[in-house]
């Protein structure tokens, strides 16, 4: 089964990493965790949302949420000490290199502040954004092990 242009530079990308992990596109939107959770057949909180942040500094920071769990904004700001709000679809795509609803918790086109939610690590198996809405990977074993530098928090 042949994928998109773009989940397949994902999927490149994956494989350039020594990731054996493999990339499928879904005949529905996976935008939203329900969305993912229901054309996957799994649960919610096993669904990664990744919700891209902007510091005051500008620093972009990406939180990796569970599919149920809302982030505290006002929380992670003390945690960084630098206010955070919620970005907007262009500085996703300059700083990601994917549009929102397809941000993957990695391959970005810059480096990010990365905070991962602890529920996360309740789960063997996690399903991720590849790159567009449609697609997704999953990822067995521990999230953490196939991420760039990362921080554990408890997003809630």
């Amino acid at each position: 089964m042949s994928i998109s242009k773009r989940a397949q530079q994902f999927q490149d990308l994956l494989h350039q990493r020594g990731l054996d992990l493999t990339v499928q596109e879904l005949p529905d939107s996976t935008r939203t965790a329900d969305d993912a959770a229901n054309a996957l057949g799994c649960e919610k909180a096993q669904i990664v949302k990744s919700l891209v942040f902007r510091s005051a500094l500008d620093t972009p920071v990406l939180v990796l949420a569970s599919g149920p769990n809302r982030v505290n904004e006002q929380a992670i700001s003390r945690l960084l000490g630098d206010k955070i709000t919620k970005a907007d679809a262009d500085f996703v795509k300059q700083v990601t290199g994917f549009a929102i609803g397809g941000v993957p918790p990695l391959g970005h086109r810059q480096e990010l502040e990365l905070l991962v939610d602890e529920d996360l690590l309740n789960f063997d198996e996690v399903w991720a954004a590849a790159g567009t809405p449609n697609a997704v990977f999953r990822i067995t074993g521990p999230l953490t092990a196939i991420l760039p530098r990362h921080q554990v928090i408890c997003v809630k």
